[in-house]
């Protein structure tokens, strides 16, 4: 349904007409009839009268003048945007779930051209329409094979719309939470609908005096043949002229190219109009970019050395990126950059020894900026108490304490993300909406702060002092994504949001508190502290200062 940006895809944003969303809109539609067409045929599961009662309602909705508009120019301008993806693209290198979506959308009309003019189309010119009982008996008993085409046209135009809702709502940062129940409907329903269609054929079969055949009308006959193979001509044509004019517009660019000269004497040479990245690619040169050529990122930089001066200037958003990185001279974004003359460059950032690690060139470790809410916990005094015990005596009490951390995180629905010392840093919101995520991590501090009351209770007679803790809760935007190398990959977040929040728990230490919370979490979170102390921090690094909120003791926080 929508096209994937990044460094292949054509910029239909370029021009004030916003094409995405009227290509994601049509598409939309086009979803709303799959749902309402494949529960309908589910209704066979009940019986072949409850198939045909939904079969008026369905048809009040697309049947009439508005409905009927609504889906034709749907499907038309959904196919013509694609093509006009398609078109724009300056290389048909893409990730396999893009190349699949785009490969079922192009087979996929081929596959229900017949079933069209055998419904709607001869509906249209001969006023006739085929009921269920006829329908299936057609797919079911009289042509199965026929039946066969249609049944995988149904799963092709799912996937196909399944896909493209996924590509839509997977950087939205709510998308976890309702992903597993969103998941789950998209493979029940075709097998329902699937499942429904053999039922009702298997009654029609076992019981065929129950619905007698109707008389089909022979008047219209030589226009639906007219108009079938018209169809798959025009559908054929329409791709097939898209190729060429990729073919025509590749030949044309090809003859104005640029020279793209690497450390090691690697050069690559495209049309103008490439970027560096896609370059690099196009030659099979290593390059980094963590965001996958989106401009979410600077790992991709590199620093023109040659042919700088008859270069464009940096875009808005690339302009942005470097000042917000203080880029030095000469120094641009290789996903942004475009040359428009022969140039030297040296990507600013090693792809290592190997090249791109695994993680990095299979794209999961690309990582994804989400609004995350963030813990930090720390025992304090423990060096001292430490130093008057045993090595494996204080390896215990350590277990113990992280025992109690990382239960009252999970049991709140966060995420440890390390154990530093006798520090723990936790992440919340990883499949939580923002406002959830900051609830989850007051529920954690306060169930750290139980936890921990119990442990004193437990070993009172082992410490000298009962263990305090101190910790901070902040909330912001952070990369979240797979990061290290080797088998110390894993999951972790970083960003201003965890250096505001490990500075926050510092301020707990100094202030001699057992919890400092951001006013920006607290909001999120519901929290009325207004009977506390609030104090502005000053961040090291960090321009604006931090509003926040000084708790003595997490005990009745909740």
């Amino acid at each position: 349904m929508r096209e994937q940006g990044g460094t292949g895809a054509g910029h239909l944003g370029r021009t004030a007409i916003p094409w995405r969303e009227i290509r994601l809109a049509s598409g939309l539609v086009l979803g709303l009839f799959l749902l309402t067409h494949f529960s309908n045929h589910a209704l066979g599961l009940v019986s072949i009268e409850a198939m045909e009662a939904g079969r008026h309602w369905f048809n009040r909705l697309w049947r009439n003048p508005v409905g009927t508009t609504l889906l034709y120019g749907s499907i038309l301008l959904h196919f013509l945007l694609a093509l006009y993806a398609l078109y724009r693209r300056r290389t048909l290198r893409m990730p396999a779930r893009e190349a699949a979506q785009l490969i079922l959308g192009l087979v996929l009309p081929f596959l229900i051209i017949s079933h069209v003019v055998g419904t709607r189309v001869e509906w249209s010119i001969t006023g006739w329409e085929a009921d269920y009982p006829e329908v299936v008996r057609n797919l079911w008993i009289n042509r199965p094979m026929i039946g066969l085409r249609q049944a995988i046209a149904l799963v092709i135009a799912w996937l196909h719309g399944c896909l493209g809702i996924y590509f839509w709502l997977r950087p939205k940062p709510w998308f976890p939470r309702p992903a597993l129940a969103l998941y789950t409907a998209a493979i029940l329903l075709p097998v329902l609908a699937l499942l429904g269609f053999a039922e009702a054929g298997r009654e029609i079969a076992a019981m065929p005096e129950r619905f007698p055949v109707e008389g089909r009308p022979e008047s219209g006959s030589v226009l639906l043949a007219y108009a079938d193979v018209g169809l798959y001509a025009a559908f054929t044509g329409l791709i097939g002229a898209t190729l060429l004019a990729r073919a025509i517009r590749s030949g044309l660019l090809f003859k104005r190219r640029v020279r793209i000269s690497y450390p090691n004497n690697q050069t690559a040479t495209v049309p103008i109009g490439f970027t560096v990245l896609e370059a690099s690619r196009i030659a099979g040169i290593p390059h980094i970019s963590v965001c996958g050529g989106r401009g979410r990122c600077s790992t991709c930089r590199v620093r023109v050395i040659d042919g700088h001066h008859k270069e464009p200037p940096p875009s808005p958003q690339e302009q942005a990126t470097l000042n917000r990185i203080k880029a030095g001279p000469h120094v641009r974004l290789a996903c942004q950059f475009r040359p428009t003359h022969d140039a030297s460059v040296v990507p600013i950032l090693s792809a290592g020894r190997n090249g791109l690690t695994p993680l990095v060139s299979a794209g999961r470790a690309q990582g994804q900026e989400r609004e995350i809410a963030v813990l930090f916990c720390d025992l304090r005094g423990f060096t001292s108490l430490a130093e008057r015990r045993l090595p494996f005596d204080t390896v215990f009490i350590l277990n113990r304490y992280f025992e109690v951390v990382g239960e009252s995180v999970e049991d709140a629905g966060g995420y440890i993300d390390k154990f530093v010392g006798d520090g723990v840093l936790a992440l919340f919101g990883l499949k939580a909406s923002p406002e959830e995520a900051a609830r989850q991590a007051v529920d954690a501090a306060c169930r750290i702060h139980a936890g921990l009351a119990d442990l004193n209770a437990d070993y009172s007679t082992e410490f000298e002092h009962p263990l305090k803790i101190a910790m901070s809760l902040h909330a912001g935007p952070a990369i979240v994504g797979e990061m290290g190398y080797g088998q110390a990959t894993s999951l972790t977040a970083v960003g201003d949001t965890i250096n505001a929040a490990s500075r926050l728990e510092g301020l707990a230490k100094e202030l001699d508190v057992e919890l400092v919370i951001s006013e920006h979490l607290a909001t999120r979170a519901g929290l009325d502290l207004s009977q506390h102390e609030r104090q502005t921090v000053m961040i090291r690094g960090r321009a604006a200062p931090l509003d926040s909120w000084i708790i003595p003791e997490v005990d009745g926080l909740r």
